[in-house]
């Protein structure tokens, strides 16, 4: 499939065949689902926590008399049994992560690129510069571009003006093509990729 090179203006500057390995995939959406679940458990804080009867301050004493008060037998005020004590299987810190196979991660890829594709998403520029780091500018390149809604930009170098230029437009994020992931592909309405990243991401799913 060839597909138009634009530059930031919206004018064509050539074509590109795409990999039909990558961008012509079968769409296998329970990849995409598994993937996206495995991000979202790693993103999760996982910090929760309540105490057990031995982390509960106070009840060093014993309330009352083994005997003699008519009373159920009690050794301290912390027990989970009395209001004020101890969670009895309560959450505990833990980490939510899980790994996927890297065959299946690379699957999923593949299904969120063929599918963005598919639904006339993706839009290939020659590359993403700005002269000066102004958020105006930034935002110039969105609107030339007509893009709506939520973009990623997916960039195949580091470019401190770019970078700075975008970070304060709410509805876009900036990735390095080395951090191409499932999650942020399908999260949003636009997915711009430069020429550069382009190559690379077919050099690593054509495999």
């Amino acid at each position: 499939m060839l597909v138009e090179i634009l530059d930031t203006k919206k004018k064509k500057v050539g074509e590109v065949e795409l990999n039909p390995s990558v961008f012509e995939a079968e769409i296998k959406t329970h990849l995409v689902h598994d993937v996206v679940l495995s991000q979202m458990a790693k993103r999760r804080a996982g910090t929760h926590k309540t105490k057990i009867r031995d982390e509960v301050s106070g009840g060093g004493a014993k309330p009352w008399k083994q005997k003699g008060t008519g009373r159920a037998r009690a050794g301290s005020i912390r027990s989970p049994l009395f209001r004020g004590g101890g969670i009895v299987f309560g959450p505990r810190p833990r980490d939510y992560g899980y790994t996927i196979p890297k065959k299946a991660r690379d699957g999923a890829l593949k299904s969120a690129l063929s599918a963005r594709l598919k639904d006339g998403a993706i839009v290939v520029v020659d590359k993403v510069e700005l002269d000066e780091p102004k958020t105006k500018k930034a935002s110039a390149v969105i609107g030339a571009l007509g893009l709506g809604g939520k973009t990623l930009i997916l960039l195949d170098g580091k470019d401190g003006n770019v970078e700075r230029g975008f970070r304060n437009l709410p509805d876009v994020k900036l990735l390095q093509v080395s951090a191409i992931n499932v999650y942020d592909l399908v999260n949003v309405d636009h997915v711009v990729i430069t020429k550069g990243a382009l190559s690379k991401i077919e050099e690593r799913l054509a495999k």
